[in-house]
């Protein structure tokens, strides 16, 4: 399941993230799905780490 959101940005980061999903070979909402997984698994993390339970993730993909 998926839904539709509208995103507003600057223009100048619009061209970057087409720029880069291109060069990446994603389409732009490819490109910015996974880069808003990415920000919500590091949320997460820095969360586990807040309460003492992300020691075991250092290390691992970006850095917390």
């Amino acid at each position: 399941m998926s839904t539709t959101t509208t995103l507003r940005v600057p223009e100048g980061l619009a061209h970057s993230i087409r720029q880069t999903a291109k060069a990446a070979g994603l389409s732009v909402n490819a490109y910015v799905v996974r880069a808003a997984r990415r920000a919500a698994t590091l949320d997460a993390a820095r969360q586990l780490a807040d309460l003492g339970l992300g020691q075991n993730l250092a290390g691992e993909g970006d850095t917390l």
